[in-house]
């Protein structure tokens, strides 16, 4: 049996313009300049420990502690505005994935709060219980590390070899490869060329999703 592993942000979540809107402008507010673009391109897909090495190494010191809890409350807002929709078609290739009894889970960069919060405000939270949620917060690496995909399919009892990452980072794409997974890199947002770099098989339309997963090998 095939199993799915999504990542959270830009995969089912359409999140990833308004949270690095967000950092950018509070790295900037705390004396490192960042636009969304270059947010993009260093951080995500990764750890926020992973951004706080390379804000301490611009900054020659720690960025403040009050900086996780000022983006996480502007994000947070966001989502209670509901600023943040699911991704086009995510929710009927969830259907099909349920009617073929292909099952599925998210492992994100994310803590499990912002996970919940962002699939909630989606729409998507009754699709995720709490035992299909996993966080790089669970594990010692993040992406590109494999830990955090080998741990989901560990606990939901998918087999490696016939798993799929659905990702929209490289560092994500790496990570899945890592764990000896196929991915597929959605797209949609990040340019298909970094994605395949990376080791990802790309799709544009989440309308083609369940075909590639079930397309023959």
């Amino acid at each position: 049996m095939i199993a799915v592993i999504f990542d959270c942000d830009g995969v089912l979540v359409d999140s990833e313009p308004i949270a690095n809107a967000i950092l950018a402008e509070e790295l900037t507010r705390i004396g490192a300049p960042t636009t969304t673009e270059e947010s993009v391109r260093d951080y995500m897909g990764r750890s926020w420990g992973h951004m706080v090495e390379v804000v301490t190494e611009r900054l020659g010191a720690p960025p403040p502690a009050t900086l996780a809890e000022a983006y996480r409350e502007r994000l947070f807002a966001a989502y209670a505005a509901r600023e943040v929709p699911p991704v086009p078609g995510i929710a009927a290739a969830l259907d099909d994935l349920d009617a073929r009894g292909i099952p599925y889970c998210v492992a994100s960069s994310g803590d499990h709060e912002r996970i919940r919060n962002g699939l909630a405000t989606a729409g998507l939270g009754d699709r995720f219980d709490d035992a299909r949620i996993f966080s790089a917060d669970d594990v010692g690496r993040g992406k590109p590390w494999p830990d955090l995909f080998l741990h989901a399919a560990a606990r939901m009892g998918f087999d490696p070899r016939r798993t799929t990452v659905v990702e929209d980072s490289p560092a994500g794409v790496q990570a899945g490869r890592a764990a000896g997974m196929t991915v597929l890199g959605y797209s949609a947002r990040t340019p298909a060329s970094l994605l395949e770099e990376a080791g990802a098989r790309t799709f544009e339309e989440m309308n083609a999703l369940v075909s590639l997963l079930t397309a023959p090998v």
